[in-house]
């Protein structure tokens, strides 16, 4: 008799649903049947709440009732204070917590935008049963708030929580100290603690960070940005680093970066104005008391000169480490001869980022690649000496574990560069991040002819070869490889040699499984040369993240008509794309004669996506720094009303209300959001790009269209 899905014991059928993450999957699943929809709801735990805050008491789903983790920070509009937005109301707080305790029982984490501390106290009820609570803000913080009122609330209602994330909430350092010294208990309960904030004025001092660790001794995950300059008061030094894991005896992760990510002094030689506060023998004492630790990451901006001994010591007494990350660490492997030292030591490791390492050079890249021979995923920023020829020779020797490869800002490195390297496993790489730059700096000590793939001459003469010549042959290329670096020579050992063997000498070569792809671009760079450089054929990539970055006011206006990124129409699965031009700045309305105002800018970066199947789109406008302003232009939302295939856009910033009214175009659209998640977000909440009102209208009228699913 057949039998089919349905058939399956509940248990089972549960059990397979319950491993469907895409909400849109799991909601067309909930439409099968009564029984599948009851499963669905019962093996929902994660529930993000869209909608205006207007609507949230009369229309909140009360199915859901087995969540556990509720997001409820995009309400739109987005960032209002939940209080004023009930202000219509006799009890708002009342009646809002009640709804939201009998819709969601079962929730023990919590994610909100709290502007005013005052939003907190409409969800006291909540936090008797919260474990884990995120805090989401990126306006100022008011400056009548008392000291530590943004967390008091939590804590005084909070027994068992757990874990606080404040990596996207604007605060004063002083606030959360002050508050934890206040409630102790909370500190003892709390096992993670997430400070990793890049918005915040100042990083946590010295002082602080002890004062931390001593009040949360059981914290297994701390996270934190501090200040390692020790030109300022309060730097972290020798106490503090050893303090650490003195005060946090079971720490398994431990994230210390320094608050000047983005402004860094770093010469040409890539070493930093200054030296670190704290000695090589203060981290090797550092490392000795983390045992335990499975995730490290030690992003300082003063040079750690002599890194190799205490990377030597990480390695012995740190066995379970598996990811780490280091800036401005140097020296981290010496390289001589076949001897392994330092960083390779650690052979354990599966997650490998290295930043502004200014000595480390195609020789330590090899000792890396033998050393830590199980590394899935490697990262290589700010790195000024490694070439071509010592990255690409270190993705061969990890051609079996290698899947994720990330290669930015090295000045040897270029788009070509870049994609050779990773080349040799191109049948098996699912994650690349390049830099954009199609004709970078060639070192002073290669020709062409050493950067050029083998020739098809010298193939042929392999190939008439006996065995005993072909023995001998590989014998010198392998010689080869070791002495000049040659990475292609590694190629023919792996048996790789004939992927090269063609009429012309290059064949066209297919990425199968690369899914993601991140590029950095300057603006005004074009983007129609990246399939030239070897990433033409990506028949399963998804997802494509486009960073741009410059100053459009030094910028001539461009000879040609698009950016291109209608080129990206080669790629047939592209269905997600962010395209983040935060970081692009120019004029908004003030722009002199024969300057680009960045509406036009806009027209050059987008023209050409209508092309595109995209699904998915976060959009980061550029601003214009002088008036803090990021807001959608004319151009760009006519542009973006042409997305036909469109059911999610994100906007990172403000627009006009009749420039969103172009949106309502979009056949398919869904979910859109107008997100300030940058900091300061605009405080002017009575101009035509903030007004609730306006978000109101606009809300009514996409939802009132009848959408085909």
């Amino acid at each position: 008799m057949a039998s089919t899905i349905h058939d399956l014991p509940e248990a089972l059928l549960s059990h397979i649903l319950s491993l469907i993450s895409e909400p849109r999957f799991r909601n067309s699943a909930s439409l099968v049947s009564q029984k599948w929809r009851i499963l669905e709801r019962h093996t929902r735990t994660h529930l993000t709440l869209r909608g205006n805050i207007r609507d949230l008491l009369f229309h909140l789903p009360d199915c859901f009732t087995y969540v556990t983790h509720l997001d409820l920070s995009l309400l739109s509009p987005w960032g209002l204070s939940l209080s004023s937005s009930l202000s219509f109301m006799d009890e708002p707080s009342f009646l809002l917590a009640r709804r939201l305790h009998l819709a969601f029982p079962s929730v023990i984490s919590l994610t909100l935008y709290s502007r005013s501390y005052c939003t907190l106290s409409l969800f006291s009820p909540f936090f008797a049963s919260i474990k884990h609570v995120k805090l989401v803000r990126w306006h100022q913080r008011p400056n009548q708030t008392p000291i530590g009122s943004d967390f008091v609330t939590i804590f005084e209602n909070s027994g068992i929580l757990r874990s606080i994330d404040l990596s996207c909430f604007y605060y004063w350092t002083d606030d959360l100290t002050h508050a934890l010294e206040a409630y102790p208990m909370i500190g003892k309960n709390l096992v993670e603690l997430n400070l990793l904030n890049f918005s915040l004025s100042e990083g946590f001092k010295s002082h602080e960070i002890i004062e931390i660790t001593k009040i949360c001794p059981n914290l297994k995950d701390f996270r934190i940005v501090c200040v390692f300059d020790p030109r300022y008061i309060g730097y972290v030094g020798d106490e503090a680093l050893l303090a650490i894991p003195s005060n946090c005896k079971e720490l398994r992760v431990l994230h210390l970066a320094d608050i000047s990510q983005g402004d860094r002094d770093i010469d040409e030689e890539g070493f930093s104005s200054e030296d670190a506060g704290f000695s090589i023998q203060s981290l090797v004492g550092f490392f000795s008391g983390l045992r335990l630790i499975e995730e490290l990451v030690l992003d300082v901006w003063p040079n750690v000169r002599g890194s190799w001994v205490c990377l030597e010591a990480l390695a012995s007494r740190c066995p379970n480490l598996r990811s780490l990350e280091l800036g401005c660490f140097h020296e981290i492997c010496k390289a001589i001869e076949s001897h392994l030292d330092g960083i390779a030591l650690c052979q354990g490791l599966e997650s490998l980022t290295i930043k502004n390492s200014a000595d480390l050079n195609d020789f330590g890249l090899i000792a890396i690649g033998r050393g830590c021979s199980k590394l899935s995923k490697f990262e290589v920023r700010g790195c000024r000496k490694i070439t071509m020829r010592g990255l690409r020779t270190m993705v061969c020797l990890l051609s079996k574990s290698l899947v994720e490869v990330k290669v930015s800002n090295c000045r040897y490195l270029d788009a070509p560069a870049s994609v050779m390297a990773v080349e040799p496993i191109r049948d098996r790489i699912r994650r690349l991040h390049i830099d954009c730059i199609w004709d970078g700096e060639k070192p002073d000590n290669e020709n062409e002819d050493e950067l050029a793939v083998l020739s098809v001459d010298e193939f042929n003469e392999l190939e008439t070869k006996d065995d005993d010549d072909m023995i001998e042959e590989e014998n010198r290329m392998k010689k080869r490889c070791r002495m000049s670096l040659d990475a292609e020579s590694w190629l023919m050992m792996n048996g790789n040699i004939r992927e090269y063997s063609t009429s012309n000498g290059y064949r066209l070569k297919t990425w199968a499984c690369l899914e993601f792809l991140s590029l950095w671009i300057g603006v005004g760079e074009l983007l129609t040369p990246l399939a030239d450089v070897g990433l033409e054929d990506c028949p399963n990539l998804t997802e494509i993240h486009i960073k741009m970055e410059g100053d459009c006011r030094e910028r001539p206006k461009p000879s040609q008509g698009t950016f291109g990124i209608s080129s990206l129409v080669r790629y047939p699965r592209l269905s997600k794309m962010k395209l983040d031009c935060g970081d692009t700045i120019g004029y908004a309305l003030t722009a002199p004669s024969g300057h680009m105002d960045l509406s036009l800018w806009e027209r050059w970066f987008l023209n050409g996506i209508r092309s595109l199947t995209l699904n998915e789109l976060d959009y980061w406008p550029p601003q214009d720094r002088e008036v803090n302003q990021r807001s959608l232009s004319l151009p760009a939302a006519g542009l973006l009303a042409q997305c036909d295939s469109l059911r999610k856009l994100f906007i990172h910033g403000t627009a006009h209300e009749h420039f969103m009214m172009f949106l309502i175009r979009i056949p398919n659209l869904r979910d859109v959001q107008l997100r300030c998640d940058y900091y300061p977000a605009p405080e002017n909440d009575m101009s035509t790009e903030m007004r609730v009102d306006s978000c109101c209208r606009f809300e009514n009228k996409l939802n009132a269209r009848q959408i085909p699913d």
